[in-house]
């Protein structure tokens, strides 16, 4: 599929709209969402390399994306590269199993529970485009957390890859959108405000056929 000059204008606006502009600070816990995107991975031991928590998280098995391509576990993924970079082994701990935003959360419960860990405070990293549906997942799973979100600095011009092309970044923006409006309603996440511009953007990128992410549950 081509990406016209109208589907870029687009996908920008739900490009800004999912960031969710906060400034990594100094926090108990990094907690890394697992998905196709390695560099999801090196902003995580970035940040910790930096001191901003004593413990880095990885969580992820293998999601809709990585299922097909992988056969190693997001999350084992990740630690490798974490360690590669420094970070020693003992600051790492690894959640493999989710396969979903929603199971990245319970099941990293139950793994700081495990480890008798209680952090109060989270730096959240995920890719710059699902932020925003990351902190509402999050915050419904984990209400009484405080929660700070960051990605890889990268700008949505020079974001896709060879491996992640331009493509397939606006499919999941269309299809976390549609998530971000709908899944409040099923109990998965907090509500989140959308602007008219941004459904409009949204609509506008589904009628040109950016709907390979969209959910029908």
């Amino acid at each position: 599929m081509d990406v016209t000059d109208e589907a870029l204008a687009a996908a920008k606006i739900l490009w800004n709209y999912h960031l969710m502009g906060h400034e990594p600070a100094r926090s108990d816990c990094i907690l890394v969402l697992g998905s196709h995107d390695l560099r999801v991975a090196e902003r995580g031991a970035e940040l910790y390399l930096l001191g901003l928590a004593p413990v880095l998280i990885f969580s992820g098995g293998l999601g809709n994306v990585t299922r097909g391509i992988w056969k190693e576990p997001e999350a084992d993924r990740f630690a490798a590269i974490a360690r590669g970079m420094g970070v020693p082994e003992e600051a790492i701990l690894i959640e493999n199993r989710s396969s979903n935003t929603g199971e990245n959360i319970l099941f990293t419960q139950a793994l700081l529970k495990e480890h008798r860990l209680d952090p109060q405070t989270f730096l959240l990293v995920q890719k710059p485009y699902m932020e925003r549906r990351s902190y509402a997942s999050f915050k419904k799973q984990w209400p009484e957390k405080e929660l700070l979100v960051t990605s890889p600095p990268i700008p949505f011009e020079t974001y896709p890859t060879d491996e992640i092309p331009l493509e397939r970044v606006i499919h999941i923006m269309v299809g976390d959108l549609q998530r971000i409006r709908i899944y409040p309603g099923k109990g998965f996440q907090t509500f989140q405000e959308i602007p008219a511009e941004v459904w409009q953007a949204y609509e506008q990128l589904v009628g040109l056929g950016f709907t390979a992410h969209l959910t029908t549950d």
